[in-house]
Formats: C-alpha cells, sequence, structure tokens
C-alpha cells in the first residue's frame, strides 16, 4: 500500500524487531504464552499493585487470561510474548478479520491462539469480556469511567490510566504492562531499542529537528479536530525533535476541559502559523477534497507545500497511537513524509 524507504533507520527498525524477538525467546518458553508470569531475570514478583486514576489493580498471582481493552494494549502484551484471549475488534484500519496488520503479523509469529475480538465501541462490551473468563483487563490508554472501572474490577483487576483518558505515551503504557503482567525487565528493554530507533531515523533527516507542527483532522464538515500537548500522535512527533506550533495553545478557547483534542472552525484556520502541518485521513480522496476546499486551499501551509497527511486506515491507526509494534511498522515511512514537508519551511 505504500512506498518502501531504504535507509539505515530501517535497519535499525529491523534490528530493533530482530532484538525484541530474540531477547523474548531467550527469557521463555518455545511456546507462546497464554500468561504472563515473571521470566527469569525479571524483577517482577506478584502480587503487583498497578495504580490508576480510577482505582489500584491488585494482581496477585502471574496473570494466564489477559484482556485488552481501549487502543493499543494489545500491542504491548504481544510485545512482550502474550497472546490476548481478548482484545478489541478494528473496521478501522484493520483486516478482513478486524486485526491490525502488525498485530497479525505478531500474532502469527508467536503462534498463539487467536484472541476473541471484542465489539468495538464507546460501550464497554461487558459480556464479552466476562466470557473471556479473564486474569487481567488491559486498560490504560481507553476511555473507561469510573462505572466501568468499578464493574470489570469484579470480573478481574482493572489496569487503567494514571491521569486522563486516551493520553498514556506509549512509554508509559509499555512500562505499565510489563509491570502488570510480571515482565517489567522486557518492557525496559523494547523501550530503549524502540527509542534508540526513533532517534536513529529522527537523526537521519535533521531537517524535521526544531520544526514546529500543527496536528488536526477534517472529521467533520467545516471543524479540525486539533490534537493538544497531551495526545500520543502529538508526542510521538517531539519524540522526533519537533515542537507543538504555539497555534495550538493560542486557538484554545477551552484549554480548562482536558480532553486530548478541540475543535477549530473553518472561519479560524487561516490563524493557525505553523512549519508544518499535519492531518490524517482514510484515504487519498479525502485529501483531495480537504485541500479543494477554498478556505484550506488558501492556508499557506497548503499552498506552500508544507502539509504532510497520513494517508491509508492502517498507517492513520498506527501513527494515532504509536506502540512498540506499531513503531516498527509505520516510522521509515511516517518521518521522511514529515521531512519533506519540513523542507519546504526551512526554503
Amino acid at each position: 500500500m505504500f512506498a518502501v524507504v531504504r535507509s539505515r533507520p530501517r535497519a535499525a527498525l529491523a534490528a530493533l524487531t530482530a532484538a525484541a524477538a530474540l531477547a523474548l525467546t531467550g527469557c521463555s518458553s518455545a511456546e507462546p504464552e497464554t500468561g504472563a508470569g515473571p521470566s527469569a531475570g525479571s524483577s517482577d514478583a506478584f502480587p503487583v499493585t498497578v495504580s490508576s486514576k480510577l482505582g489500584d489493580a491488585v494482581i496477585t498471582e502471574a496473570p494466564e487470561r489477559v484482556v485488552t481493552w481501549g487502543w493499543s494494549s494489545q500491542d504491548a502484551a504481544l510485545a512482550l510474548g502474550v497472546v490476548p484471549v481478548a482484545m478489541p475488534r478494528y473496521t478501522y484500519g484493520g483486516n478482513a478479520d478486524g486485526v491490525l496488520p502488525w498485530v497479525a503479523d505478531k500474532i502469527k509469529e508467536l503462534g498463539g491462539t487467536a484472541p476473541a475480538l471484542l465489539t468495538e465501541g464507546t460501550d464497554v462490551p461487558f459480556e464479552e469480556i466476562v466470557e473471556a473468563e479473564p486474569d487481567v483487563i488491559l486498560a490504560p490508554y481507553s476511555g473507561i469511567v469510573q462505572e466501568d472501572f468499578d464493574k470489570l474490577s469484579k470480573i478481574a483487576p482493572v489496569v487503567a490510566y494514571p491521569d486522563k483518558p486516551w493520553s498514556m505515551p506509549w512509554q508509559d503504557q509499555i512500562e505499565t504492562i510489563g509491570k502488570a503482567l510480571g515482565k517489567s525487565d522486557q518492557a525496559a528493554e523494547l523501550l530503549e531499542q524502540t527509542t534508540s530507533a526513533v532517534k536513529a531515523l529522527a537523526d537521519e533527516h535533521p531537517v524535521v529537528k526544531g520544526r514546529n507542527f500543527f496536528y488536526a483532522a477534517a472529521n467533520e464538515a467545516d471543524l479540525l479536530n486539533v490534537y493538544r500537548d497531551n495526545d500520543p500522535r502529538v508526542g510521538m512527533l517531539v519524540d522526533l525533535g519537533m515542537t507543538l506550533s504555539p497555534s495550538v495553545a493560542a486557538l484554545d478557547a477551552k484549554p480548562e476541559e482536558g480532553d486530548f483534542f478541540y475543535q477549530l472552525s473553518y472561519e479560524n484556520v487561516e490563524k493557525i502559523e505553523t512549519d508544518v502541518l499535519v492531518m490524517y485521513f482514510a484515504d487519498q480522496k479525502a485529501v483531495d477534497k480537504f485541500v479543494a476546499d477554498p478556505v484550506i486551499a488558501a492556508m499557506p501551509a497548503i499552498k506552500e507545500g508544507r502539509f504532510a497527511p497520513i494517508v491509508g486506515e492502517s498507517f492513520v491507526m498506527a501513527t494515532s497511537a504509536p506502540t512498540v509494534l506499531s513503531i516498527p511498522w509505520m516510522l521509515d515511512q511516517y518521518v521522511p513524509q514529515l521531512a519533506k514537508a519540513a523542507e519546504k519551511a526551512a526554503s
């Protein structure tokens, strides 16, 4: 679907994947794990307590049946060698079965039983989760509320978010899930390897460093969803050395609401000042429709080619909720696209 960019960082990302697999092989049995007991050399011991804004998850012994909810928790579990017994279905970005491509690849690699797919949506599918008989429910990057947490906690310990919903960085997610699964040492190794790979690719494209960006989406007519500094997709670009445009805060009418995005009407897009405009779209047809709007076409970032559209549902999902699995899958395409737009800003 997407062009492959051959570069030294791609080799680094490939090495990351291989090294992670080797590390996991050395720390676990040859058979894929359906649980998550602490491996040899791990500093973890049960019981463990994982605190969140909604309450504590007290995990008394190594989980053998793991359920994930929200975005990307299944990525962290799989990266640590654990195949969930149930995880969300993804109609947006997933394959015919509703499984994201990098997730499908990892399940195949581990050779585990395919997880049950939970009905996606804003409502937690409690009955389906009960049927999965979990020992732990991983939902640190989700939108569950206190009522959901309390109800889920009657099924199994629930790992939720420490501060705000839908805002946990991928670094914190792998650490949190590593702790919950008794695999903190492996999680720390994956974190270090992934961070190094991100830095390597950023070093290969130094033009992106120091450039500011404005991250948005056109999901409703005449409105932009503008992503605040607490959103992981924004954090990914900061990890690459970019900075968030001051316009994001300047145009935020309700910063106190604390959500990960706010809406901006088209009548105010002329006030956006940014080196690079980053946006996501399901397909190229949606991009063409967006830039054809006269108001949008008049934006300096559009006219001058300082526009980096993320196109394709799977690519959108990978960049919107970056993880130690999705980053190797998408980053060697993502950074060159950002660099191309940043070069226009530098000229």
